[in-house]
């Protein structure tokens, strides 16, 4: 995992003063990170049936994108509002000053399926339960959440963890 926290790049004080933001641009990007992030995402759930993976909006398409091929299962995408060109589920949220919406189309799950929930990072754990939100809503199981960085500090983890859903985070940062 040194590895693969070698490969985030740190920027202070982005997107607003005292803030360091966790860039996994920079792993994405290096085959070898993004290869070893993938295979250890994937390690906890080996021998669990899964029947889709969903990932939430912008990076956790990409990460659950790769691991629905490795897999070979479908992906679902939950997207911001207004982005989804079919009928949707709407899941409203808290932001730290306001709210937001995400959406998933309502055929994009069967009552039982097994999902695997994916996104690169957890901070306070908001988008993460609108998806579980969205999720469960269409019937689904979600069996686990899966993130490349854990943010503990900000109790995100332990939030969905509350939820009766499984968290794996393959690095932690401390202070954001």
């Amino acid at each position: 995992m040194d590895a693969i926290k070698a490969a985030i790049r740190t920027i202070p004080d982005y997107p607003k003063p005292g803030i360091m933001f966790r860039d996994v641009t920079t792993l994405l990007g290096n085959a070898r990170a993004f290869r070893a992030a993938i295979d250890a995402m994937l390690a906890p759930y080996a021998g669990t049936k899964i029947d889709k993976v969903a990932g939430i909006e912008a990076r956790g398409f990409i990460l659950g994108g790769a691991i629905a091929h490795q897999l070979s299962i479908g992906f679902v995408p939950i997207r911001k509002k207004g982005k989804l060109p079919f009928d949707t589920l709407t899941q409203s949220y808290q932001l730290e000053y306001g709210t937001d919406e995400m959406e998933m189309h309502t055929d994009a799950v069967s009552s039982g399926e097994r999902i695997l929930l994916v996104d690169d990072l957890i901070a306070t754990g908001g988008t993460a339960e609108a998806a579980i939100a969205l999720l469960r809503r269409a019937g689904a199981i979600v069996e686990g959440a899966s993130f490349v960085v854990d943010l503990p500090e900000l109790g995100g983890a332990d939030r969905i963890r509350g939820l009766n859903v499984p968290v794996t985070a393959l690095v932690a940062f401390e202070g954001h």
